[in-house]
């Protein structure tokens, strides 16, 4: 038990799970309301996923529970089947089983692979969703239908035709989230000061929208079902969850080694969150992920072990089973505008306000996927983001590559010993050598071809030595390309060598059939051996060139 459990931080891990449950309860209302579940699926979420994913995940202070970016993505999938709770838990125990095999197989290191751009845009598109979809509760009236346009089309009628006293309270809401000092919050957290002080404000009004009634008691068990006809939308936004999820806990993962200077397992993490998630699923929660707020209030206030996570889900059920019915007089307006605030933390406001000092690339890659987030959907925003990212890297890499290997800065000669440098200055330009400087992308195979190309065309070159000392491996993309060149360098008459081609890279291009056309005369196993071949070879010939009278010409 003391293995599993690390007690040695008791004390605050108990000041550190009360608190962040304190935090977590307003959020989880608010979350469960805009999920369209209702109030207390959202509390069902924080409390069950909290305690499993503490239970069993690989980030001991983490807190975890229903997350904004998790809420946008299931609220949608809520309004797609019609509210039937039977397909929409489905689609959470679904998400919670992808997770858990994205833990298995070992996918937690490959999931913060996503460049900072493309999550800096679909975190703050899913910030900017947050904040429409509750623009027109602030002014007491609902969106007419689901997602982010229809809310959008609401805001004028809103604006021009306010319910007054929820406006009043809206407003006092936006006022203590915003503007409560950082020292109160400790002792008080301004979403739970706002959540008690507009709800107290709303009693004596008559015409505010409120929550009405809530159920008290422990959940009830859900059989989850599956239909032809929905499969592919359950399945869809289960991968979605899935991997929204994994991400937003793995970032708050991050934040959490920062601040408690240690090393969470990423891939326990993710099965953690996925058994929490599948559990969920199947008592009408609302799926959650690592909380970054809530982690880093428990973080704050002492909580430093799994015990603080699983306290603070006890903390909400017990809220669950007594005070539920005090819930019910909470008014719309105060959980949008906790909502609202939580929609502008997740926001990459800091990063927006320096994006124009650094590269404009990252900028226009970011707002890409803010846009496609707010605009079209998700995953489209996240597949297009990293598809964009990885080609502008390839064609980074490729381009310093080609660079290095047609000798366009001082690395490529730099390695040189001093006789190798005076056999290639004894060769003057009737050699070109190309040191291919390490393993070859396919954006740069592609042109490496024409480069070698460009730089033994005059009739001056006669020999071409490419060096393969640092070449680890070799896809088809780079033998294709060795391929070109020798190929071009038979045509033209010019004498191509090889050198430093290990095993590896010898099986692939044999394998291609690309080592034919290098003879076994023409490889060498060092560079001094294939620069002096060529160097010999160059003045055999030069010679014979002069003893015909014209000693410019190659033979």
């Amino acid at each position: 038990m003391t293995k599993f459990f690390d007690f040695s931080h008791l004390r605050g891990d108990i000041f550190g799970g009360l608190t962040a449950g304190v935090v977590a309860l307003p959020l989880a209302l608010a979350f469960g309301e805009a999920s369209g579940a209702g109030p207390i699926a959202g509390v069902y979420g924080a409390i069950i996923v909290g305690f499993f994913a503490a239970l069993f995940g690989g980030t001991p202070s983490q807190i975890s529970g229903p997350t904004g970016p998790m809420i946008v993505v299931f609220a949608g999938v809520f309004a797609s089947l019609s509210g039937d709770v039977s397909l929409v838990f489905a689609t959470v125990v679904l998400a919670g089983v992808i997770q858990i095999a994205f833990g298995l197989l070992g996918f937690g290191q490959y999931i913060r692979l996503v460049p900072y751009p493309v999550v800096s845009g679909f975190m703050s598109g899913i910030g900017c969703i947050i904040i429409a979809l509750q623009l027109a509760r602030l002014f007491g009236h609902e969106p007419a239908g689901s997602g982010t346009i229809p809310a959008l089309m609401e805001v004028p009628n809103a604006v021009s035709n306010p319910n007054w006293e929820a406006l009043g309270i809206g407003l006092l809401t936006l006022a203590i989230v915003f503007r409560w000092p950082a020292k109160w919050g400790r002792y008080l957290p301004g979403p739970l000061a706002a959540l008690i002080t507009g709800t107290v404000a709303s009693l004596g009004l008559n015409t505010v929208p409120v929550l009405g009634d809530i159920p008290t008691g422990l959940p009830q068990f859900i059989m989850p079902a599956f239909s032809s006809d929905t499969l592919l939308i359950v399945f869809e936004a289960a991968m979605i969850l899935a991997v929204l999820g994994a991400i937003d806990s793995l970032l708050t993962s991050l934040v959490a080694d920062n601040m408690t200077r240690t090393r969470h397992h990423s891939n326990r993490e993710l099965i953690g969150q996925g058994v929490g998630n599948t559990i969920a699923g199947f008592f009408g929660g609302i799926p959650g992920a690592g909380a970054t707020m809530r982690t880093v209030v428990n973080i704050r206030t002492g909580g430093m072990t799994k015990i603080s996570g699983m306290l603070h889900s006890l903390l909400l059920l017990a809220v669950v089973v007594v005070l539920a019915p005090l819930a019910s007089k909470i008014p719309h307006a105060v959980l949008a505008g906790i909502l609202v605030k939580v929609g502008y933390d997740i926001i990459d406001v800091s990063y927006l306000k320096h994006a124009h000092r650094g590269p404009r690339f990252d900028l226009a890659l970011m707002v890409m996927v803010l846009s496609l987030t707010v605009f079209v959907d998700l995953i489209t925003a996240v597949v297009a983001g990293v598809v964009v990212a990885a080609l502008a890297f390839v064609k980074q890499v490729a381009d310093a590559q080609l660079a290095a290997a047609a000798g366009e800065n001082s690395e490529a000669v730099d390695g040189l010993s001093e006789l190798e440098s005076t056999l290639l200055n004894e060769c003057d330009n009737r050699l070109t050598y190309f040191d291919l400087g390490g393993p070859l992308s396919f954006g740069a195979a592609a042109d490496l071809g024409h480069h070698v190309r460009e730089r033994i065309s005059p009739t001056h070159h006669t020999s071409l030595v490419l060096d393969f000392s640092k070449v680890p491996f070799m896809d088809v993309s780079a033998a294709r390309a060795v391929e070109t060149i020798a190929l071009d360098a038979a045509h033209a008459g010019k004498h191509l060598y090889v050198c430093g081609i290990n095993e590896q890279v010898t099986a692939s291009l044999e394998g291609l059939g690309v080592s034919e056309l290098i003879p076994v005369t023409s490889r060498f196993e060092t560079r001094v051996d294939a620069l002096s071949a060529a160097r010999d070879w160059i003045f055999e010939n030069a010679d014979s060139a002069n003893g015909s009278g014209n000693s410019s010409a190659p033979a």
